[in-house]
């Protein structure tokens, strides 16, 4: 008699579970969430409007801001609305292969986000380090290779991600105890030893994170060196302020990413709500950040945007 075969094909849908233990919160976190959704969303759509109309801005720094807002645009998108559904109309399905598309859309921005927060650290390193040879040294054509590496980056190492997942068979629960199809969350609904697989993906993000979050710090510290010797007081604290923005919101990105991805491997005691919600906050705030950050706090930009206003209430 031939052995039986436990597997079954690929299910057709999932659930969602969303944030274990605080289901009936769920109302009141999406007020929150949607609110910095709209404030990315809004928020990137603007700078990407003000340096496309503004020829004067067209320089490295805000042309990485702008390629970071794309970025942020995409990642925020490709996870909020479904999210916004789930809290607010309870609607759990999310079919295969929209969860696999998910997926692979959040790994790789959010490691595109990484390489532009690290392409915006070295502009900035030779912008304060090397003031007079910024234009010869961040050239158009550079900048470009910068930006298609980044993504080739992205899109390299996390495409095996949902190819992998989609060979292999599911015959456990199909509910996923998260509010988006991430990668560990689903993984552990495969029948099959999945050890090699989670292992390429931890090792992966953990070794590219890693690189990019040293190169960045690297990159801080030789700019502060160089702040603190400018001659001017004010403008030391002017710079001062500027890199201590661009500090934070680069930590909170690291330090949520890193907590979800060291969770997975080490974080066997941390309660599922918690580590749920932290695994969040590195697709929300970023995104929501980054404009008021960035742009905001940047003079040209926020010029740019007032005299616009100012034009449009005339």
């Amino acid at each position: 008699m031939p052995p039986l075969n436990t597997s079954r094909p690929s299910p057709v849908t999932f659930l969602l579970m969303g944030i274990p233990g605080l289901e009936h919160l769920h109302v009141w976190i999406g007020i929150p969430f949607c609110s910095m959704y709209m404030v990315a969303v809004v928020g990137n759509i603007t700078i990407l409007a003000v340096v496309r109309a503004e020829r004067s801005l067209h320089e490295p720094m805000f042309l990485f801001l702008c390629m970071l807002s794309i970025t942020d645009l995409v990642l925020s998108t490709s996870t909020l609305p479904r999210m916004l559904c789930l809290f607010w109309f309870g609607a759990r399905d999310i079919a295969f292969d929209a969860c696999l598309t998910q997926m692979f859309f959040i790994h790789s921005f959010t490691t595109m986000e990484s390489g532009f927060f690290l392409a915006m650290a070295i502009d900035r390193y030779v912008a304060i380090c090397h003031p007079l040879h910024h234009t010869t040294i961040l050239t158009h054509a550079r900048i470009t290779v910068m930006g298609i590496v980044v993504v080739i980056r992205g899109v390299a190492f996390f495409s095996p991600h949902p190819i992998l997942l989609k060979q292999l068979p599911y015959c456990r629960t199909r509910i996923i105890a998260h509010t988006y199809c991430e990668f560990m969350a689903v993984v552990k609904l495969a029948c099959v030893d999945t050890g090699a697989t989670t292992r390429y993906s931890l090792s992966v993000a953990s070794i590219i994170g890693s690189c990019d979050a040293v190169l960045t710090a690297v990159s801080y510290a030789f700019i502060l060196r160089s702040v603190f010797r400018l001659p001017s007081r004010e403008a030391s604290f002017k710079a001062l302020g500027t890199c201590g923005s661009h500090v934070c919101v680069i930590l909170v990105f690291y330090s949520t990413a890193g907590f979800s991805i060291f969770t997975h491997r080490f974080g066997k005691n941390v309660p599922a709500h918690v580590h749920i919600f932290i695994a969040n906050m590195y697709l929300l705030v970023p995104p929501f950040l980054n404009p008021i950050v960035y742009g905001v706090r940047t003079k040209k930009i926020r010029e740019h945007v007032l005299r616009a206003l100012r034009v449009r209430v005339s």
